[in-house]
């Protein structure tokens, strides 16, 4: 009886947290044109509900109802499973993101790695979308952003290994308690240029302006989507701001304390312990979001060379010398 109890509580807690993210997808969109709007001189979706609030569900219906084309010369079977894919292992690593104390789905000792493992599995359904659509345009893209994730996701781990040295752990949950026992309550501060490598990396991570290559209109129509369309299309659209949401809670939990409040905050005011974790923990999520919509809405797009050298001639290094850093204040001065 007691087994069936647990199942079914992590039943319902697994639909909880997908269906609370879908809902976050849905209206991350709709902020972002809402921000980038205000930014240009314009005021976004108005329409649809009390000031565009159900554009969302709007654009939802209308990707679910659009004719889905196929190209005919496309191996249908990959064409298919492409997206499924690339979705399925996004919406597998929030199984390991703590949104409280202990309050992930499977709080594995090794959560970063696992999601480090699901961001590549996704590489091979953008590779298989751009090869199955026998599209040029669709290969190119593809290959831009196995390029893309392989060459950035180096510095990103590499970043993270301070912080793995300064919490001795890489599990999420030990990470953030870590960042409680520091005097500024977080790793920001600590591993300072291993915070900005990682939030540079998130950005090609995620294939978002000004990293957007893989997608890049002017130059290859829509990349590794130019021949989707429909529900299938939809499902890309998904799995890129869910992997936003991953990219903005890992810079939480890893760098910016998590659900907890740096330590001279509390003693500062401390009826704020008082409010529940996850509330801080979506503000600081919630505020990196908007700097993803700040960014698209005021940087210009990199060529691809300059890209690749980024990435490799100065995130890697950079964070090498971090690491290296880090490792020896680590030993002998703390």
């Amino acid at each position: 009886m007691e087994l069936l109890v647990t199942i079914a509580k992590t039943v319902l807690y697994v639909a909880a947290v997908f269906g609370v993210t879908l809902l976050h997808v849905a209206y991350a969109t709709y902020f972002e044109r809402k921000v980038i709007g205000r930014m240009q001189g314009r005021i976004g979706p108005v329409e649809v509900g009390f000031r565009g609030l159900l554009q969302p569900f709007a654009d939802m219906v209308k990707s679910l109802f659009k004719e889905d084309i196929i190209p005919a010369a496309a191996d249908r079977t990959l064409f298919f499973l492409a997206p499924v894919i690339v979705v399925a292992s996004v919406m597998t690593s929030l199984a390991v993101i703590p949104f409280f104390n202990n309050g992930a789905i499977a709080n594995l000792n090794v959560g970063v790695l696992f999601i480090f493992a699901m961001a590549s599995l996704a590489v091979y359904g953008i590779i298989v979308a751009g090869w199955s659509s026998n599209s040029k345009y669709s290969f190119f893209g593809s290959i831009r952003s196995a390029a893309q994730v392989i060459s950035y996701e180096i510095a990103m781990g590499i970043s993270l290994a301070g912080v793995f040295l300064m919490a001795g752990s890489v599990n999420l949950n030990d990470i953030v308690l870590a960042q409680r026992e520091q005097p500024l309550g977080m790793f920001a501060v600590l591993q300072i240029v291993g915070f900005v490598v990682f939030v540079i990396s998130a950005f090609a991570e995620t294939n978002r302006t000004p990293f957007d290559l893989p997608e890049a209109e002017t130059e290859l129509v829509a990349g590794y989507l130019t021949e989707y369309s429909g529900f299938r299309y939809a499902l890309f659209f998904l799995a890129e701001y869910i992997s936003m949401y991953i990219m903005a809670a890992l810079i939480a939990l890893c760098y910016l304390g998590g659900w907890a409040l740096p330590g001279f905050v509390t003693r500062a005011l401390p009826f704020l312990e008082q409010v529940p974790g996850i509330i801080w923990f979506l503000i600081k999520v919630y505020a990196f979001m908007f700097f993803y919509f700040w960014v698209r809405a005021t940087l210009p797009r990199y060529r691809f060379d300059q890209l690749m050298a980024i990435g490799w001639k100065i995130l890697i290094p950079v964070s090498v010398v971090n690491i290296v850093i880090t490792a020896f204040v680590k030993r002998w001065l703390m």
